[in-house]
């Protein structure tokens, strides 16, 4: 999925997405659907030591690539006045993104509770890749101009399109066999593998005490892995088995190394984020298609009910809200307040993940999710 993310997504947006990869490519974390969605947006610094924020905010645009929402009215109107217009702006454009990044991950999950849908992982993201690069698109015509494109080679994308379609299924498949919960907990642990990525692949470290700011992090998720699947709440919540736990820590593997590599493309190609899935879109989209025909059994459109596919629907239209609504975020609040923004994200899925599923707070797994959540905020 590509709200993701992408945080989100990173962030992303994806993004995260995303679906969660939107918000991670973001976010992600957020971005990106899913394409992030679950992004993290920001610049980074070329030295040979990284920030823990440096790292997180890796994969996203550069502030000064998008809209100049300070740029100077022509109507002689008051500093002051200008500044509240455009923070009321900035405020509306992040409350969208979070109700949609929230939004698209319950939607997303009310999609694969139906057992007809479960087996169509690779047609759903493949509709969430085409929905980004169609919304990109239309971002970048001369009319809108919210970013240029920068067309790319295919040879030298294919890499990085194969990760993102093999990010955006895994998240998928996360989503699908764990509760919300465990499946937002365990993105968490994003960070710090990306932190490791850096470190042992290019020599990158972080400070010393942000390093001891992920042990917790780490804990909190390992204290959720070992107690969920043994979990015993309601018998109506839904329960996580170690599949759940295997396909969760698989599609965090694979979207680190695709966030990194993320980095890596900006730096090479002196590209921004948008710019970067424009080409990787549309690439990852038509790869995912010609596989449906192998890999998915599609629901009969006669007998599949008619809400999923308005919540279908409904999903890819969040996924465009928060591509769109990422671009403002960043251009009004940049890096720093995006990564609060995906913070209040991800608390707000766990959150309403944890009353939907009815678990008592007495829940042996509840001290996890407190930990791991305590750690990125403080």
């Amino acid at each position: 999925m590509t709200a993701n993310r992408i945080d989100a997504m990173g962030r992303g947006s994806m993004s995260e997405v995303s679906s969660p990869v939107f918000a991670r490519h973001h976010e992600r974390n957020s971005i990106a659907m899913d394409g992030g969605a679950d992004e993290k947006e920001g610049g980074r610094s070329e030295s040979s030591s990284a920030t823990l924020l440096d790292m997180e905010l890796d994969d996203g645009p550069r502030k000064q690539d998008y809209l100049d929402v300070e740029k100077q009215a022509g109507d002689g109107s008051r500093p002051r006045d200008k500044f509240k217009s455009n923070r009321a702006r900035l405020t509306i454009w992040m409350t969208l993104n979070t109700i949609a990044t929230v939004a698209i991950v319950f939607t997303n999950k009310a999609i694969f509770d139906d057992p007809s849908f479960r087996q169509s992982q690779v047609a759903f993201a493949t509709f969430h890749l085409f929905i980004t690069a169609l919304t990109l698109y239309i971002l970048s015509l001369p009319r809108i101009s919210l970013f240029v494109p920068t067309p790319m080679r295919l040879r030298p994308m294919l890499p990085l399109a194969t990760t993102m379609c093999l990010n955006v299924i895994f998240q998928n498949l996360s989503l699908t066999y764990s509760s919300i919960t465990f499946y937002q907990i365990a993105r968490i642990l994003f960070t710090p593998m990306v932190a490791l990525i850096n470190y042992l692949f290019y020599q990158k470290s972080i400070p010393r005490n942000a390093a001891y700011t992920l042990l917790p992090m780490c804990l909190g998720v390992f204290i959720i892995s070992y107690y969920e699947p043994k979990s015993t709440h309601h018998p109506e919540a839904e329960q996580t088995s170690m599949l759940s736990v295997f396909l969760a820590l698989t599609s965090v593997f694979i979207g680190s190394i695709y966030t990194v590599w993320i980095a890596s493309y900006q730096r090479k190609y002196e590209m921004n984020g948008f710019q970067l899935l424009f080409n990787q879109a549309p690439i990852g989209g038509v790869m995912l298609m010609v596989l449906i025909p192998w890999t998915d059994k599609l629901p009969s459109i006669q007998t599949a009910p008619v809400d999923k596919w308005v919540l279908i629907l409904f999903s890819g239209g969040l996924a465009a809200l928060i591509n769109l609504s990422q671009f403002f975020i960043i251009a009004g609040a940049g890096a720093v307040s995006s990564t609060v923004v995906g913070h209040v994200k991800t608390c707000a899925i766990v959150a309403l993940g944890w009353i939907i599923s009815k678990r008592p707070v007495t829940d042996r797994s509840a001290f996890g999710v407190i930990l791991a959540i305590t750690s990125i905020v403080v």
